[in-house]
């Protein structure tokens, strides 16, 4: 017994971390799918350069917000980096929602796929690191009403940008959505959410982190493969 007692400690906790892996490995990979289908496309059709610019605005805007969160990571402060960023790409994608279905009508089905492949994954993710540190998850209210808060209000307005600040808008609100789900790819190196064991592991970690990876892999794959099925069957 005391030399299958480590053996099966072992299992557990390998067993155990299966779970984040998987669950941001579907979120990411749907993430990254709805960004392809529907945001960039979006806003290449507004302003192909202009939407190429705001996606790398965005993408870069996340990665510096990213690294500048990163020093306030050990205050005490009521709302998560994720949750942040994803509240900057709900207010900017909320805005040219709002002027394309007041344009557009006809996208009903497609705009509600958009919004519900990519806001899901992306709010479990949230939602999970949040409560991994303790936090409440109210801090998710204001991303999750960001797009409705703002398009509304545009709709009701008639607001209507020219193409170039569409592509633009559209382009940002992209390019952050992007960061966040690369961010969220399972990384499965030591010390990281989704692997967080140290040099005490009594096991070989090597082993374990290319297990982790090989579900990370797989996880990512079928969360895309998901969207992808779902807006094949709406358009």
């Amino acid at each position: 017994m005391a030399i299958g007692a480590p053996l099966g400690a072992r299992a557990v906790k390998s067993e155990h971390l299966l779970e984040p892996v998987w669950g941001y490995g579907l979120a990411s990979g749907a993430m990254v799918a709805s960004a392809a289908l529907f945001l960039i496309p979006q806003a290449l059709n507004q302003h192909g350069q202009l939407g190429s610019l705001g996606i790398a605005l965005g993408f870069l805007g996340g990665y510096v917000g990213h690294t500048i969160g990163h020093r306030f990571a050990h205050l005490d402060l009521p709302i998560d980096r994720t949750a942040s960023e994803l509240t900057v790409h709900a207010l900017s994608a909320g805005a040219i929602i709002g002027a394309i279905y007041t344009a557009m009508p006809s996208l009903t089905s497609v705009l509600g796929l958009a919004l519900v492949s990519h806001k899901a994954p992306a709010g479990y993710a949230a939602a999970r690191r949040l409560a991994e540190r303790g936090r409440s998850v109210a801090t998710l209210l204001l991303p999750a009403a960001a797009v409705g808060l703002v398009a509304l209000p545009v709709g009701i307005l008639g607001f209507s940008p020219t193409s170039g600040f569409r592509g633009l808008f559209f382009g940002v609100a992209a390019g952050v959505f992007l960061h966040v789900a690369v961010d969220l790819l399972p990384e499965c190196s030591t010390g990281s959410e989704t692997c967080p064991v140290d040099a005490d592991y009594d096991g070989d970690i090597h082993q374990l982190q290319d297990r982790l990876r090989n579900h990370a892999a797989l996880s990512a794959v079928l969360g895309a493969v998901v969207v992808v099925a779902a807006w094949a069957l709406v358009v």
